[in-house]
């Protein structure tokens, strides 16, 4: 057993020393720091800097510890027969815990026999040389930072009870202070410990969560371009099908009624089957026009030509009527001024109407007159085209019979009127003429992509 030798001040500041090493609040967070970083299911230490100078000053303060104690017994016990002793366990307790990093911070079943070893090399220590009880700070970092919270927690509390019979031993006498201060101090550094690990794990939990919320929104973000690339995909390719319905096809339907005319009437009325052919030529030459016009900006070419819409619905009722060759007769009259030029987006619509409207009324109503009546209100501009044919049963908007084959003029219509915000309708009857109505509203007009 080591002897007291020295003055009682100095064995008593001796004596408080191992429980203030014990007691460091700061020693103890900044070993709490260091575990929720080197936890087993943390990341390496080594990607925080500052985790990792919180590592290295511990092992230093611990052999800085060591050496202390070791030169404090050699320097008042010198030539005792347990000096070797001291001295040969100082340096296998050295040794051991300088291969604690080597080891790693997983508790592994080797790493936790390390640890074994080294707190029971220490105890002999203690037991020969009580003032070794000042190296238990770096143990109780160590044992926190490995073991399972309940393992740690009675290693704290055997380190504990070997520090104060250590105070106990180098005191003078029983001093209620030693016994109770250095567990007072390692239950509350447990909990500083404990809760900062706690927060730690909620840190990771919390930043996991983050990087998962990230992964959905970038994953949501993904699916909603793809989604709306899609929307504009089919939103375009229905407007290009509307638009070659409304010029292309019934520039080629009508070349083609004139051409099958031209052929019948080739013998017999040979200038009639020349009419014919140069109205057909016409008409090609509109329809590469509208071709053209598809490959530069899809507007239609009776706009392009200037004049607005007034001046595209007279030029349009002209050349159906030339067109027709007197079995059709087309007339245009507009009514009211606008307050300011209609949207290009609205004439254009309004045109296509117009064209899709009147090769329904060519093809299939048998009329003799139409018109056009382009009326210019306050907040509204309304598009009326009407014939004198044998009419028919309207059916209610969305509904097609099941015998049609053909008949995508008037869902063009209709779409392209909702995309402008107004609504289309259409008034007929058996033998009483159509009537067909686009109303557009001038100040909550719809962007048609």
């Amino acid at each position: 057993m080591e002897h007291r030798s020295g003055s009682p001040d100095a064995e008593a500041a001796e004596a408080e020393a191992p429980g203030a090493a014990v007691s460091d609040p700061d020693a103890r967070v900044a070993g709490t720091d260091q575990v929720a970083v080197s936890d087993p299911d943390a990341r390496v230490a080594g990607a925080d800097p500052d985790a990792r100078w919180l590592a290295l000053l511990m092992h230093a303060a611990f052999f800085l510890l060591l050496g202390a104690s070791l030169t404090r017994f050699l320097m008042r016990h010198p030539g005792e027969a347990r000096t070797p002793w001291i001295i040969a366990l100082s340096i296998t307790l050295a040794v051991l815990y300088l291969l604690g990093p080597v080891l790693g911070s997983r508790p592994t079943p080797r790493r936790l026999t390390w640890l074994g070893v080294l707190v029971v090399v220490w105890m002999v220590l203690v037991v020969l040389a009580p003032s070794f009880a000042w190296c238990a700070v770096p143990l109780f970092y160590t044992g926190l930072r490995i073991l399972p919270p309940r393992a740690a927690l009675a290693l704290v509390a055997l380190l504990t009870v070997f520090v104060v019979a250590a105070q106990l031993r180098l005191s003078d006498g029983f001093d209620p202070n030693l016994v109770l201060a250095p567990p007072a101090v390692a239950a509350v550094a447990t909990a500083v410990f404990v809760h900062m690990q706690r927060q730690a794990v909620r840190q990771r939990e919390l930043a996991a969560r983050q990087g998962e919320l990230i992964d959905d929104l970038l994953r949501t973000r993904r699916e909603l371009a793809a989604t709306e690339r899609r929307e504009g995909t089919l939103a375009e390719r229905q407007r290009l099908s509307m638009e070659i319905h409304d010029t292309l096809a019934q520039g080629l339907s009508s070349q083609q009624m004139l051409l099958q005319a031209a052929d019948r009437t080739w013998s017999a009325d040979p200038e009639a089957a020349r009419r014919h052919v140069r109205t057909a030529t016409g008409i090609a030459e509109r329809n590469l026009a509208e071709a053209r016009r598809f490959v530069h900006d899809l507007a239609p070419a009776d706009l392009a030509e200037g004049g607005g819409l007034e001046a595209a619905l007279h030029a349009l009722a002209a050349r159906e009527s030339a067109q027709a060759e007197g079995a059709l007769t087309v007339h245009c009259h507009v009514e009211g001024t606008p307050h300011a030029p209609l949207p290009d987006r609205v004439q254009s619509a309004l045109l296509r109407i117009a064209q899709g409207a009147l090769a329904n009324v060519r093809e299939h109503s048998g009329a003799t007159a139409a018109g056009l009546t382009l009326t210019h209100l306050d907040d509204r501009v309304v598009l009326d085209i009407g014939d004198n044919g044998r009419g028919f049963t309207a059916e209610p908007e969305g509904v097609r019979g099941a015998r049609t084959v053909r008949g995508h003029g008037l869902p063009a219509m209709r779409a392209r009127v909702r995309q402008l915000g107004g609504a289309l309708t259409i008034e007929s009857a058996p033998g009483e003429g159509t009537v067909l109505s686009a109303e557009v509203p001038l100040t909550t007009t719809e962007d048609p992509t």
